[in-house]
């Protein structure tokens, strides 16, 4: 007699969480192999229709507006489930190609890919078939024929049901040679629709993956950048004692004045050959101490580029965080000449590379001290934060502090994290923090809105909370852009043991006897000037300028 099962989603799906619950307790080794395999396929097919059940309980979520005070349905899921946007970005695109969404008149439409819905609800193509598929299917350009792709669409889902997802890629080669063999129908609306260019995660190593397509335009620009600065013995970072940097056409050309003259005797004057010929025998010994290959020329090429970027102020006015490279850094770290620091747009740099960095932009240093009061207390009636204040916020938050935001602080607004200052907030550098545009505008008074906090004492001192307006959730903080956060106080933790024996010495005493809480840490800059921002609180007299960490990033900074 077959089980009599609910009709209410929420119990049904209270059935599966029980049913994989017993089977994660169950003895396996008991189980023959018969049994083994047919309980693998059994679950196998359970997940695949699971998919077609999560595309459309994410139409749901979006109908129903339950993703409220996050910006999209997919950041609900990334960050209120905890899926991370790379799966949170898979779940969208099955939703939107097997999904049953709703007309405006109410009636339900078909899927988008309707044999793909039924291979997946029958549970013989799962949710990752469905996304190589759709990568496929957007590659073909918007000029084929309408009866052609709904045939792409019927082979590519039987296909699916005998391959794997890294075959629907080979096979869609193929159809997509078929529909645009000589590429007439690819024109610049494809081209553009399928630009892109991503830079991935560091890595253990701290090296990142770029990917993507560029159009005809950036590739012919690229090139002529990577074959003038990337030939051999030009911009070798391996050449230390004769590097020769910058374009190639600053070797070649003859040392020769813009506007040459011809005297009576039919001579040239402005010219010096002696320079041109120096130039050229460098280059040729360059060349021979060069033993890079083509492809790490070519990565130091772009980073001679990007070092004349930054080295002429390609970017603008240095007046705004992203136009300018700015560190944070523990001041052990820094001390010891070891560790990593953080950049404003989220990368980590070791501390020997501040030295070509410091070298070829205006650089900022945020070091952190655990017992030092703030300096860059500016409170002004002033609704925008100063650069300095901004500096200050970064130091505190190396991104958006919504928990959860992977958004760098390049790409953050300053937000009055006290109280709005609408609502009487200060332009505080105490008050305030780092928050990305969307989710600075999801703080506010209304359900599903966000409120905020600045933690005054305890472990998160300086840093901001965040919970649900109206609820009483305990506050909090975003751990995303800096993990050692974890390993604080742990064996983990590489300032522990330095911690430990420093103590009783390192500790600020307060009048009554108390020891200090950390707050906002000191902001320095690596080439320090007397005239860089707003006047500095305090007597300038009394102000110590022979702080040991500015000493030891002067010396790297020389070095």
């Amino acid at each position: 007699m077959p089980a009599v099962l609910p009709d209410s989603p929420r119990e049904l799906a209270g059935l599966i969480d029980a049913a994989i619950t017993k089977l994660g307790s169950a003895s396996l080794g008991l189980a023959s192999d018969t049994e083994v395999t047919a309980t693998v396929e059994v679950l196998e097919r359970a997940w695949r229709r699971a998919d077609g059940v999560n595309a459309a309980l994410l139409v749901e979520v979006s109908d129903r507006n339950l993703w409220l005070g996050y910006a999209t349905p997919r950041a609900w899921y990334s960050e209120y489930l905890r899926l991370g946007p790379g799966e949170a970005r898979r779940r969208e695109v099955v939703a939107e190609a097997i999904g049953v969404c709703t007309a405006l008149t109410g009636q339900p439409l078909p899927p988008k890919r309707e044999p793909l819905a039924v291979a997946v609800a029958a549970g013989v193509v799962s949710g990752e078939h469905v996304r190589v598929i759709e990568q496929v299917l957007n590659k073909i350009p918007h000029q084929a024929d309408p009866r052609e792709v709904a045939a792409a669409v019927t082979v590519l889902t039987e296909a699916a049901k005998a391959a794997t997802p890294k075959d629907m890629n080979r096979l869609g080669q193929r159809i997509l040679a078929h529909l645009d063999p000589d590429g007439t129908l690819t024109d610049d609306s494809d081209r553009h629709r399928r630009r892109s260019l991503h830079l991935g995660a560091q890595g253990a190593d701290l090296m990142s993956k770029l990917s993507g397509y560029v159009t005809p335009q950036v590739r012919a620009k690229l090139e002529i950048l990577l074959d003038n600065w990337g030939k051999p013995g030009m911009n070798n970072p391996d050449d230390d004692e004769h590097r020769i940097t910058g374009p190639l056409a600053l070797m070649t050309l003859d040392a020769t004045d813009p506007n040459p003259t011809t005297d009576p005797d039919g001579t040239t004057t402005g010219r010096d050959t002696t320079v041109a010929d120096a130039r050229h025998h460098a280059l040729i010994q360059a060349r021979g101490r060069d033993t890079r290959t083509s492809a790490q020329r070519d990565h130091d090429a772009l980073e001679a580029g990007l070092d004349w970027l930054l080295g002429h102020e390609a970017l603008g006015k240095p007046d705004r965080i992203p136009a300018e490279v700015v560190i944070t850094i523990d001041e052990h770290d820094l001390a010891r000449r070891a560790g990593i620091g953080v950049t404003a747009t989220g990368t980590m740099v070791p501390i020997g590379d501040l030295i070509h960095l410091a070298a070829h932009a205006t650089p900022w240093l945020a070091v952190f001290h655990h017992h030092t009061r703030s300096v860059l207390n500016f409170g002004r009636g002033r609704r925008l934060a100063t650069k300095t204040q901004r500096l200050a916020l970064f130091a505190a938050e190396p991104g958006c502090s919504k928990p959860g935001c992977g958004q760098p602080f390049s790409r953050t607004q300053a937000h009055h994290a006290t109280r709005d200052y609408a609502h009487g907030g200060s332009t505080n550098v105490t008050d305030m923090t780092g928050a990305c545009g969307r989710h600075n505008r999801a703080v506010g008074t209304k359900p599903g809105q966000w409120e905020t906090h600045v933690f005054t004492n305890g472990p998160h001192t300086g840093r901001t909370g965040w919970r649900r307006t109206g609820t009483d959730q305990p506050f909090q903080v975003n751990h995303t852009h800096d993990p050692r956060t974890y390993l604080h106080g742990t064996v983990f933790d590489p300032n522990q043991h330095d911690h430990d024996q420093a103590a009783g010495d390192d500790q600020t005493t307060s009048a009554d006897g108390d020891t200090a809480p950390p707050t906002t840490p000191i902001m320095k800059r690596i080439r320090p000037d007397e005239h860089w921002g707003p006047p500095r609180v305090g007597n300038p007299d009394t102000i110590d300028r022979s702080s040991p960490v500015e000493a030891v990033l002067a010396l790297l900074v020389a070095a």
